[in-house]
């Protein structure tokens, strides 16, 4: 038989194995699709042209570096041990490279490369993570009974949460489409992660994975399955609640009663509230194939992270059909503060400059409107002149130039005032900050939303605290 392209392309992306070829500056030309799943990209447009350098995926490059050069010298490597960071977590890898050739001429390289990340955790006694799925449980799936007696349990179950490996949630899925069953596929993200491991540990940051991995798996117990895909992301693989009513009134329940999400989970030196962000499609009514699947679901989890994160997102096509990823992922923090300078310097005027900031703090803040206080103590908001609420006690909050809270219980004791102006306003979560200039606070900046359940973020705190400053 002849090798074509199309057989060529056939081999390549039924391989479960990681493929790529790079040119002579080990640049990317190709992947195959299993390289594309691992890294969750919908497509290698993303790293066509660029370095493992520029995407980042080594804490230490140089020894791929050198191996890929010694590779272009006419060498070949098999099965070289090393590590990658997939998604934050450090995973290891086993690589094999070999030269490519063209009219005797090297003219670049190729690769294929396996996760053995928990294969090593076994070996080394590490798997001490529970087990959430048994094999009777597996056995009600039609592709897991198929496998289910030629492989280990171990092999199929994340050794950490005891959910479905990154690997065989990855072949559910495709299986899934092939058989053409239909399944929503959503993707959870759990906020603050990283907060968590730096402020409580490592340890700290495994129980909260276990934890609400198990509490996943619970809440779709007889609905399907739930995955992990890497680091604090997490999937759940759902062959009952398709539609979109089913779907919305799912997530409501995972969201207000469940053990999973919005739980307080207990560390040895401390506690964390926990929350998620989840973004979720169904096949085939919202995509027909894995690659524009997983492409929604990415954008759904964009989306809720844009809308201040601890929340789910589903899609539907009427609302979300002509949105684009470069719309919804936010700019740069630098980029954002020559933003607002810019704007503060053209206009004259306190008011004027807020009124000025006001679109790109909508877009990149999720707001509404803005709302200051200065020294008469009145609340007022930028776009609403007739909005004016007592505010006198708020400077008995702020301690610290910035505040945050996702609800106004904490925060009613030391100021019933400037709490109960806002409950009357219909606002919730609030993010003030201080509008100091030296040791002079002339006001305060009021960020705040009609829900208690909004996180938020580092660069959202620095983008207003700048503001602050200017205006100050």
């Amino acid at each position: 038989m002849e090798m074509t392209v199309e057989l060529f392309d056939s081999i390549i992306n039924t391989s479960q194995d990681c493929v790529f070829w790079k040119d002579r500056e080990r640049r990317f030309l190709g992947v195959n699709q299993a390289f594309l799943d691992y890294y969750g990209f919908d497509s290698a447009e993303v790293l066509l042209g660029k370095t493992d350098e520029d995407m980042g995926w080594h804490s230490d490059p140089e020894p791929f570096r050198q191996d890929e050069e010694r590779v272009l010298q006419g060498h070949s490597t098999y099965k070289v041990q090393g590590k990658c960071i997939i998604r934050g977590e450090e995973r290891d890898i086993i690589a094999s490279k070999r030269p490519l050739y063209e009219d005797g001429h090297i003219v670049g390289l190729v690769g294929s490369f396996v996760d053995i990340t928990d294969v090593l955790r076994r070996r080394n006694g590490l798997n001490s993570g529970q087990i959430v799925y048994t094999l009777e449980k597996l056995r009600k799936y039609s592709f897991f009974d198929r496998i289910i007696d030629d492989i280990s349990l171990d092999e199929i179950l994340d050794p950490l949460t005891g959910v479905i490996s990154r690997s065989y949630s990855m072949q559910f899925v495709h299986a899934l489409i092939a058989d053409q069953t239909p399944f929503s596929f959503t993707m959870f993200d759990l906020d603050n992660f990283k907060t968590i491991n730096d402020s409580f540990g490592h340890s700290a940051g495994d129980k909260v994975l276990s934890t609400v991995a198990k509490g996943l798996a619970e809440a779709a117990d007889g609905c399907g399955l739930v995955g992990r895909f890497g680091g604090d992301e997490l999937l759940m693989i759902d062959l009952v609640n398709t539609e979109a009513a089913d779907k919305t009134a799912f997530f409501e329940q995972l969201y207000s009663s469940s053990n999973a999400l919005r739980v307080d989970i207990a560390f040895e030196n401390g506690s964390a509230h926990i929350t998620g962000t989840a973004g979720s499609a169904s096949f085939p009514k919202d995509a027909d194939n894995f690659t524009d699947l997983f492409a929604l679901i990415d954008k759904m989890l964009y989306l809720g992270k844009k809308r201040g994160r601890n929340c789910y997102t589903v899609y539907d096509e009427e609302q979300h059909k002509d949105i684009e990823m470069r719309k919804i992922v936010k700019q740069g923090i630098f980029t954002e503060m020559q933003k607002l300078r810019e704007a503060v310097e053209k206009a004259p005027g306190f008011e004027k400059r807020l009124k000025a900031v006001m679109p790109q703090l909508a877009e990149t803040l999720q707001i509404h409107d803005l709302y200051y206080v200065l020294e008469d103590g009145r609340m007022k908001a930028v776009l609403d002149p007739s909005f004016d609420r007592d505010a006198s006690d708020l400077p008995l909050l702020m301690k610290e130039d910035v505040l945050t809270a996702s609800g106004t219980d904490s925060l009613e004791k030391e100021a019933p005032v400037f709490c109960r102006s806002l409950a009357d306003s219909g606002l919730a979560s609030v993010l003030v900050v201080k509008m100091r200039h030296m040791d002079k606070v002339s006001g305060y900046l009021i960020c705040a939303v009609d829900h208690g359940h909004r996180i938020w973020h580092e660069n959202e705190c620095a983008g207003l605290y700048y503001l602050a400053g200017l205006l100050a």
